[in-house]
């Protein structure tokens, strides 16, 4: 990643991201203080991409990067009910030099709410967004064209909110897919339904469970999953950066490491 890694940055900027957010996620709860794009104002973006090597993404369901890869991992975070939550996870990659993928669902107004702040950092490839449906449906209840529907109206926020085609990797909610529901999606460009293998614990995870999770999956070549949805995780950003460098890891966006159509 060239001289400017994570272990350059100050330790005391990671301490400060924490505070900011954690008095930011106060005062949205009241009704008051400033809105994510005040509170999260990044300086211009510079997120070069790692050095690894990028395989073409293998067929079937994705649960892992490429062994080629070497020592990275692709942090995963969905959903994003939080506002709060979504602007101090950006500001946490900046400040600590990570590279994550969300998984969004459009219909949570924090999509809206951060896309000032996350617009240059998803435009420098720091933060790659894809699609977790619209509203967050088991796809193996609806019909070929629900299906299609979700992921589409998805597809169409995203391209227009962030200027980015989201194609081809989609989370199907709660895991839950099938061969229907891959041909389904797979009919619009959606051919990579991209599960994980490790998880920062429920979506209500406590700040010991999630660091008990991290411990145990923080790996090399894993896809782990975690969520935009509560603030606990804010409050040990910390503890998982410095857990990430004593390994040795290097985290990645799944365009970081895979080749594909719409990402060559």
């Amino acid at each position: 990643m060239g001289d400017v890694t994570r272990r350059t940055v100050v330790a005391s900027l990671g301490i400060g991201t924490v505070l900011l957010f954690a008095k930011f996620a106060a005062d949205a709860r009241d009704g008051g203080g400033a809105s994510p794009e005040a509170a999260a104002a990044p300086a211009t973006p510079v997120a070069p991409a790692p050095d690894v090597p990028r395989a073409a993404v293998p067929p079937g369901t994705l649960t892992g990067l490429p062994p080629e890869a070497g020592d990275v991992i692709a942090i995963t975070l969905d959903d994003g009910t939080d506002s709060a939550v979504v602007g101090a996870f950006t500001a946490f990659a900046v400040e600590r030099d990570l590279r994550l993928t969300y998984f969004v669902n459009g219909t949570y107004r924090s999509w809206t709410d951060n896309a000032e702040t996350l617009r240059p950092h998803v435009a420098s490839s720091r933060i790659q967004l894809a699609n977790h449906t619209w509203s967050h449906p088991d796809l193996t209840t609806l019909d070929d064209a629900g299906i299609q529907a979700e992921l589409q109206r998805n597809h169409d926020f995203l391209a227009e909110v962030y200027g980015v085609d989201a194609r081809p990797y989609f989370r199907p909610p709660y895991g839950a897919h099938d061969a229907r529901v891959d041909a389904a999606a797979a009919a619009i460009g959606y051919t990579v339904p991209t599960r994980w293998y490790g998880d920062l614990g429920p979506p209500a995870a406590s700040e010991g469970e999630i660091l008990a999770a991290a411990t145990e999956w923080f790996t090399a070549g894993r896809i782990v999953i975690g969520h935009l949805n509560h603030d606990p995780a804010t409050r040990v950003f910390g503890q998982l950066a410095d857990l990430l460098d004593e390994r040795g890891l290097t985290t990645v966006t799944l365009n970081d490491v895979f080749i594909t159509e719409q990402h060559p």
